[in-house]
C-alpha cells in the first residue's frame, strides 16, 4: 500500500457514495484533510488553498492549528476531491500518471486542463466523468 493510498483510505467511509459525502459534509470535515489532499495531489499549496478551497494558506493553516472543521460547502469540495484522487489512482494505476494527466489538456473536457476545473464541484464531477470514460475506453 502506497503512502497516497494510506492517506486516502481513512476517508473511504466518508466517500462511499453521494449520500455519505453529503452527510459527512454537513457534519464538517477536519481542515487537516487539506494536508492529505496536498500530499496526494501534488498540487501547489497556494493554488490548492486559494483556487480550490477559496481561502489563503494562512487561514487554512490557522484552521488546522485550531482543529477547526471546514464549512459544509468546503467539506463537500474536499471529500469530492478525495474521491476524485481515489478514482484517478484506480484508473491510472499510479499517482504520477494521474498527476500528469491533470496538468494536460483533456480531449473529453473540451481540451481544458483538468486541474483548472477543480475550483467547482461541477468541475470535479466533469473530471470524474472523464475518468470513468477513460476507465471504460469511451474516449469520444
Amino acid at each position: 500500500m502506497t503512502t497516497a493510498t494510506k492517506k486516502l483510505t481513512k476517508y473511504q467511509k466518508a466517500i462511499l457514495d453521494d449520500y455519505s459525502i453529503m452527510a459527512n459534509s454537513n457534519q464538517g470535515v477536519s481542515a487537516k484533510i487539506f494536508n492529505d489532499i496536498l500530499e496526494v495531489s501534488g498540487i501547489a499549496k497556494r493554488f490548492l488553498a486559494e483556487n480550490i478551497f477559496d481561502m489563503s494558506v494562512k487561514t487554512m493553516s490557522r484552521y488546522q492549528k485550531e482543529n477547526k472543521k471546514l464549512s459544509p460547502r468546503l467539506s463537500e469540495t474536499a471529500l469530492k476531491f478525495v474521491n476524485l484522487l481515489d478514482k484517478g489512482l484506480e484508473v491510472f494505476g499510479e499517482l504520477q500518471a494521474f498527476r500528469n494527466w491533470l496538468s494536460k489538456p483533456a480531449y473529453g473536457l473540451g481540451n481544458k486542463i483538468p486541474i483548472e476545473l477543480l475550483n467547482t464541484n461541477t468541475g470535479i464531477d466533469l473530471i470524474e466523468e472523464e475518468l470513468l470514460r477513460i476507465e471504460y475506453g469511451a474516449l469520444a
